[in-house]
């Protein structure tokens, strides 16, 4: 039996619930976040003026959820239709990202971060993971990732 790429890390249980919620809130939610790590500092914003316009997908493999959301001309907001890029991985492996124990080329050379679509923008994205500053997250948020390892196995 041939393993799979992204191995699932999110429990069953947990995963038939994620599969089950509408896409919607999350992404305003998403938008928000990537709004105010924008204004605070911890995304780079010059490296976003590519994806001005341009639909970006987020997919959750293991987790059965994805989120798509545009930047516009100062911000994100949620987004409907076929993205022009879409990024995957597991959750484990979006939180090794969050907390510096991996780094985007190292998931992408794997195939454990997998990008479709244009990939221009898709180089950008991965470009633009390993420029953010993590270290800048609020406290709470960092030990929040890291009590999210123990919901996830790899």
């Amino acid at each position: 039996m041939k393993r799979s790429v992204l191995p699932a890390t999110v429990p069953a249980p947990l995963r038939a619930v994620l599969k089950r919620l509408p896409e919607g809130p999350p992404a305003v939610a998403l938008a928000a976040a990537l709004n105010v790590a924008l204004a605070a500092g911890i995304l780079p914003r010059e490296a976003f003026e590519a994806l001005r316009g341009k639909r970006m997908r987020i997919e959750v493999a293991d987790a059965g959820v994805g989120l798509s959301v545009s930047y516009g001309a100062r911000h994100f907001h949620p987004a409907r239709g076929v993205p022009d890029v879409t990024v995957r991985a597991s959750a484990a492996d979006f939180v090794r990202l969050a907390l510096r124990r991996e780094d985007p080329d190292s998931l992408f050379f794997t195939r454990r971060l997998v990008i479709e679509g244009d990939t221009d923008l898709g180089l950008i994205v991965k470009n633009t993971l390993d420029a953010v500053d993590w270290d800048r997250l609020p406290a709470p948020l960092r030990a929040l990732l890291r009590r999210a390892q123990n919901f996830t196995t790899h």
